[in-house]
């Protein structure tokens, strides 16, 4: 069964849209909650086809966006919504992953027959990845954790970094999206969360707090987010596992949008060996 579209609800707060891949067979499966990165969304590139892959596996995979990463409920691909985004932070972010988890591991779900609430991991793409290592550490529902690509820190990060005495005059700093061309704005709220709550938000004591298997995916060739932030969070949990990618990239070879019927090699390699690691 492939389940799209489907909303979490919340008082007061933004509403979750999410997908379910599973094959249904009143099974109970691992469950595998995905986070997607900055400027990100659950139908990027070939997202669809990784959760595919995940059902081949027999494993109950779910991916969504996050309340403010610019989507809406009507429009869950690409930005529409650029108010939201200037008003995300990491703490919606946890608060997100955290109302997934909820969601999903509730017994009102619809699918509980389908899944092992004891079996729960969490995969988490670029800034994903961080906000899943801190996820991780607080939550003892989460049984394994794998990053891909992941950040190594907030706090050296462009959007808590700059400028930031004109960013506190102007409220509000500009992005470009270079797929969109849309400027995408950040509000100065962004740093004032981040710097009331950078204790919580520390990946390097997170990272030192898991105790649960941990496996660091990345590209030897990344761009984006170097390969030396994965050195660094394995440095930080020697007892995690560290896999590295040839001859690819911040995304493993794929795009958006991403027109083929397979996923890129990279991406491919990157599926099977988290597959291997959660069974």
């Amino acid at each position: 069964m492939i389940y799209k579209n489907q909303i979490i609800y919340r008082d007061n707060k933004k509403p979750i849209v999410w997908d379910a891949f599973f094959n249904t067979n009143s099974k109970k499966k691992p469950v595998v909650i995905f986070c997607h990165g900055y400027k990100g969304f659950k139908d990027w590139g070939s997202w669809d086809l990784v959760a595919k892959a995940f059902k081949e596996a027999d494993l109950f995979f779910v991916k969504f966006n996050f309340s403010h990463n610019g989507g809406t409920v009507e429009n869950p691909i690409d930005f529409p919504d650029l108010e939201a985004f200037a008003e995300n932070n990491y703490s919606k972010e946890l608060d997100d992953l955290d109302a997934v988890l909820n969601y999903i591991l509730s017994e009102n779900f619809q699918f509980r027959d389908e899944i092992d609430k004891n079996n729960v991991t969490v995969i988490g793409h670029s800034r994903g990845g961080g906000i899943s290592i801190i996820k991780a550490s607080e939550d003892t529902r989460i049984t394994k954790l794998i990053t891909w690509a992941s950040v190594s820190g907030f706090g050296s990060r462009t959007s808590t970094t700059g400028d930031l005495q004109r960013w506190k005059k102007d409220g509000v700093k500009y992005v470009l999206n270079g797929r969109t061309k849309q400027q995408m704005p950040h509000n100065y709220q962004f740093y004032l969360d981040y710097k009331t709550n950078e204790k919580r938000l520390n990946i390097e004591s997170a990272a030192k707090a898991i105790n649960i298997p941990f496996l660091i995916i990345h590209a030897k060739d990344d761009p984006s987010v170097k390969f030396n932030e994965a050195i660094a969070l394995h440095s930080f949990n020697p007892s995690s596992k560290l896999l590295e990618i040839e001859n690819s990239n911040h995304v493993f070879g794929a795009k958006h949008p991403w027109e083929e019927k397979t996923l890129p090699k990279a991406l491919k390699k990157v599926v099977e060996k988290s597959i291997e690691f959660i069974v």
